[in-house]
């Protein structure tokens, strides 16, 4: 069981309702197969995914305290008395902190914020900040994308005479905190319906709640805020934490993106350059992929706090020092990642039997702890299971878990909640701290009760297919009826497609491990490009060899020369 098989495909079956989309919206039958296996059935479905615009977002009043979140911001602008925003330090509590800390400014409100380093346990959260506000005279602290497992901690803040407003998105545990409003989907029976939005959304939403509130009073202020020049923020926070791109979150990443390609925020432009990314050019992918790692580099090796000064920053020589920062962070934390992964590989070579559990948790006193959420997240890709990553310090253990779909980590983690220091996240990826000599228990508790509850047949990895498309389908108006289906990331990925096909003439290796493919169908060729499948190479040497394929089609502007090229995401020779 070392989940080294090849994944299994998923072929889409006949979906009801596929004629009806065809004839109401004039669709391709393959647009429609997609649509309907996202769930997507009838006219308001349609519209709302397809064509949803800024004004169909939620109303923010729907969250249960934000009308005393309101007002008691309201009457620290009225007083002018100083608030200090409480961040997480990954790219999403970065971007909730740099809007709160822009837009509250534009009040007149004093601002401070506050981010802790990542060397700093969970259970001393918001405590960090506590002689810092008091420092600064501020009687309210705002958090943003944290809080919502800190009830003890903020009740030592709250007997100090400081208010706090929790902004958070995060699973909350048993005990609420007690503080003056709560602004989080997740807490039971919340009336607002989007469970999924991140933490810089929950913060654009007490922006947009109080602008509402100044626009209803008749303030001058309320013509000052334009709160698109926000949504920048909000695409970027929402797509480095992987939030689920349906429903309002699609409509504030669609948004967003069109703001981000035409951002005035000089910390962005620069950082854009160093990622050699044109603003037309920016994409979803673009975002997670180049963008999300190098500002995440600051909370995993460095000083987060400089992520929210380059989103903040004015000066454009400050600003291209700071993104250089940032290029120089991103390649320790690279290097620091290799570092751990290789320990990891060494410790699974010499005993095997770590990946015959159904869940891997392995710990070291070796590992930066900057880096165990990545190095999870790559465990638990490549022997889909849950996968723990705990780095050891001076008697603590700061662990990382990620998990597939089939199993959601925190029922579990609630159940071993007595041998651990404190734990939150999400059901898919959680934190957790831990004394070391509790490690073993929790290892041996967790696997057992992972054996128990996990089915076997969910290890096997799984490629959901969306339809068959061949080469005489794959024209420019197809490919311009697929750009209505992004922004694309968690819960809303890139269709994928299958089709058989013949070797123009052999693949060949690209880049460091890539494989580019030369493929024939009907007279018509296409190139491919096979990402990380280097090592597959030999088996695809002989020319006008048949291939099943999987691929997602995309548009190449190589030399300002539009062309098709297939992404291709695995295959098989027929």
């Amino acid at each position: 069981m070392n989940g080294s098989k090849a994944p299994l495909w998923i072929y889409p079956s006949p979906l009801e309702g596929s004629v009806t989309l065809i004839k109401e919206y004039g669709f391709p039958p393959i647009i429609a197969e997609i649509l309907l296996s996202r769930g997507i059935k009838n006219k308001e479905q349609v519209h709302s995914y397809l064509y949803g615009q800024l004004p169909d977002l939620l109303p923010p009043e729907i969250f249960p305290d934000m009308d005393k979140a309101v007002t008691r911001i309201l009457k620290a602008a009225a007083s002018k008395e100083a608030i200090l925003i409480y961040g997480d330090n990954d790219v999403d509590g970065m971007t909730a902190t740099a809007l709160l800390t822009d837009f509250l400014g534009l009040l007149g409100i004093p601002i401070y914020y506050y981010i802790p380093n990542r060397s700093a346990l969970k259970q001393s959260l918001i405590l960090h900040a506590l002689d810092f506000a008091l420092e600064k005279g501020c009687k309210l602290i705002i958090t943003v994308d944290c809080g919502i497992t800190a009830a003890k901690e903020i009740a030592k803040v709250a007997a100090q005479n400081i208010d706090v407003i929790i902004t958070d998105h995060h699973e909350p545990t048993a005990k609420l905190p007690h503080c003056l409003a709560t602004l989080n989907p997740k807490i039971l029976n919340s009336p607002y319906p989007n469970r999924e939005i991140t933490g810089v959304g929950v913060a654009f939403k007490l922006a947009h709640a109080l602008t509402n509130a100044l626009s209803s009073k008749g303030s001058p202020l309320a013509g000052l805020i334009d709160l698109k020049s926000y949504l920048d923020l909000v695409a970027l926070g929402t797509i480095a934490d992987m939030g689920s791109l349906i429903g309002e979150n699609r409509i504030l990443v669609r948004y967003g993106l069109q703001q981000l390609r035409s951002t005035q925020r000089v910390g962005l432009i620069k950082l854009l350059a160093f990622c050699n990314i044109e603003k037309s050019d920016l994409t979803s992918n673009t975002i997670a992929s180049k963008l999300a790692p190098r500002l995440n580099s600051l909370g995993r090796v460095a000083e987060p706090r400089k992520g929210v000064e380059l989103l903040l920053i004015k000066d454009p020589k400050e600003a291209e020092s700071l993104a250089e920062e940032l290029e120089i962070f991103n390649i320790t934390r690279q290097k620091i990642e290799h570092s751990v992964m290789l320990d990891v590989d060494k410790m699974v070579k010499k005993n095997p039997s770590l990946t015959n559990h159904k869940a891997i948790i392995l710990s070291s006193s070796q590992w930066h702890s900057g880096v165990i959420a990545i190095v999870s997240t790559k465990i638990c890709k490549r022997y889909n299971r849950p996968s723990i990553i705990i780095a050891i310090d001076k008697g603590i253990g700061k662990g990382s878990g990620r998990t597939i779909r089939e199993y959601p980590l925190l029922p579990t983690l609630k159940k071993c909640s007595d041998l651990l220091l404190n734990f939150g996240g999400h059901d898919y990826a959680a934190g957790l701290t831990i004394l070391e000599e509790n490690i073993p228990a929790f290892i041996e508790r967790f696997q057992a009760i992972t054996e128990e509850n996990l089915p076997l047949e969910a290890l096997q990895s799984k490629i959901k297919i969306d339809g068959r498309a061949d080469f005489k389908d794959l024209t420019f108006e197809f490919m311009e009826l697929l750009a209505l289906l992004e922004p694309y990331g968690n819960a809303n990925p890139p269709p994928l497609f299958y089709t058989d096909v013949r070797q123009g003439w052999p693949a060949k290796a690209t880049g460091k491990s890539h494989i580019k493919f030369y493929l024939e169908q009907e007279e018509r060729l296409l190139e491919g490009i096979g990402f990380g499948m280097g090592e597959r190479l030999p088996g695809l040497l002989k020319k006008r060899e048949p291939l099943r394929i999987l691929f997602t089609p995309t548009i190449n502007k190589f030399h300002n020369k539009p062309h098709i090229q297939l992404h291709i995401k695995d295959f098989c020779v027929l």
